[in-house]
């Protein structure tokens, strides 16, 4: 166009932009970007929210954030444009907060069904279960109630803030329910131990007709893992292709792996591995690793730390599940070589974080915290709970915990781990009786999950903790995962 000398104008900018959003050229669209300013196009509404898109989509937040400030007529689109940018940028709680400011913009511009869906994503992702249960509350009250595909998202919203009971609730209360529909509600029974609902769900779904996917098979295939039930995952595992023609994914092969691994069955879990359809992935063998810890099973633990390394995959986590394995059975010298190992080779571990919810602002912390305005009084009272504890029979379990400490300070370190303080943080800041709510980033450690069973037990609290794997749901001194923590 432009050697033809034909002008441009801002609808063939915007496709332009749009093109290097679809093959991500950053430097296509800040080429484009400099030809605003030349052509005078800064004030378009439309085209500044889509050169926000770009941005937002090539990780440059700051530079979205300050197309934002300067688009001279904001609209919903624009906003919803921001919250996308907030989420893919992790900056979740960012998001939650920009819903609040849009809600009170004075030019009527106010969320959406889009707007919503995107807040629902955010709550899920950090655990936000109050914030979504405020979001929940603007959709049936702006006439979104209906829509299918909130309530999809509103179901995998609150499964994965682990309030199953208010997932079934709007799971029930859809008057139409797609395959996704039945899919989410699935995956929310599985994910939050819930098994024998999610394969009683599975056969009403057939019962009226809904024919399964390849989503509804990975949800069946975990609960069937987190049951033990081996019989009946195989039994699903080969329906699945032979009467529903679904070819397995790596999903279904890493659902049979883990119901492999924590039956003990390891041996059988390794040579499903070896003779997949399919490239096994780095998450298939830390699914094997982690029985392998479970079990005590140092030689094949080490095989499968010897694959992660030939993906080039691992990380510092493989190791000391690996140091783990070696502690469960004794091996020192292995321990001492595997540190060596890290420190030489400089292999960090990803610090523990965890966040917890109350009155919908959303808390963090890290180990050994300091930086909460009411540090003082969390840490009292977590040395008060562990008081109490003790009295009820908690011992501190320091036999995986790998720093090079002597005994005693091997126990301060678990004791400040960001899931008690964030426990802590929850039995100071609510009233006796309520759930406490913690997600955090990584696999929860035994102590503190033994912890948190004689917590719920002591204090008579539900504590629902979301790791990197799963959820477990904490009463009367019990888990819902059975102890099998991994």
């Amino acid at each position: 166009m432009r050697q033809k000398g034909v002008p441009t104008n801002p609808l063939s900018s915007s496709f332009a932009i749009k093109c290097c959003i679809r093959i991500c050229s950053l430097m296509g669209g800040v080429q484009i970007h400099c030809r605003f300013f030349r052509d005078g196009f800064l004030s378009d509404s439309l085209l500044m929210t889509t050169l926000m898109d770009l941005y937002s989509r090539c990780k440059r937040s700051v530079e979205a954030y300050k197309l934002f400030d300067e688009i001279p007529q904001r609209d919903t689109v624009s906003w919803n444009v921001l919250i996308s940018c907030c989420i893919r940028n992790r900056r979740t709680r960012d998001a939650l907060g920009l819903f609040d400011s849009m809600k009170n913009e004075v030019n009527d511009c106010k969320p959406d069904n889009v707007t919503c869906l995107l807040l629902l994503q955010a709550c899920a992702n950090l655990g936000a279960l109050e914030f979504g249960e405020g979001v929940h509350m603007y959709i049936e009250e702006n006439g979104y109630g209906d829509v299918i595909n909130l309530c999809n998202s509103l179901i995998s919203m609150y499964s994965r803030c682990g309030n199953l009971e208010k997932a079934y609730m709007v799971f029930k209360g859809m008057r139409k329910k797609n395959v996704v529909s039945w899919s989410t509600m699935i995956s929310g029974f599985a994910m939050n131990g819930c098994g024998r609902e999610a394969i009683e769900a599975f056969g009403k779904m057939q019962r009226v007709g809904v024919k399964p996917d390849d989503q509804i098979f990975t949800g069946v295939l975990s609960a069937c893992s987190h049951l033990r039930l081996v019989d009946e995952g195989m039994v699903f595992f080969d329906r699945m292709s032979k009467e529903f023609g679904i070819v397995p994914n790596i999903h279904h092969y890493g659902c049979m792996v883990d119901l492999f691994g924590r039956a003990g069955l390891l041996d059988q879990a390794y040579r499903l591995i070896m003779t997949m359809q399919v490239k096994p992935d780095a998450t298939i063998w830390r699914t094997l690793l982690g029985a392998c810890r479970i079990h005590g099973h140092a030689t094949l633990g080490e095989c499968v730390v010897g694959h992660l390394i030939e993906l080039k995959a691992q990380e510092a986590g493989d190791y000391v599940l690996l140091s783990n394995i070696y502690s469960s059975v004794g091996k020192c010298e292995k321990i001492m070589a595997m540190r060596k190992f890290m420190k030489d080779n400089s292999i960090q571990t990803t610090p523990g974080c965890s966040t917890i919810e109350l009155n919908g602002v959303v808390h963090e912390f890290i180990m050994d915290d300091e930086s909460h305005p009411q540090k003082d009084e969390i840490y009292e009272m977590l040395n008060d709970i562990n008081k109490q504890l003790k009295i009820a029979g908690y011992v501190a379990e320091i036999s995986f915990e790998l720093h090079n400490l002597r005994e005693e300070e091997k126990g301060y370190v678990l004791a400040y781990h960001s899931e008690k303080l964030a426990m802590a943080y929850g039995v100071l800041a609510t009233p006796p009786g309520k759930t406490i709510r913690v997600a955090n980033n990584l696999r929860i450690c035994v102590d503190c999950h033994n912890f948190a069973k004689f917590l719920s037990g002591v204090y008579n609290r539900e504590v629902v903790i979301r790791d990197r794997n799963r959820f477990h749901h904490f009463r009367e001194g019990r888990c819902s995962c059975n102890d099998y923590w991994q």
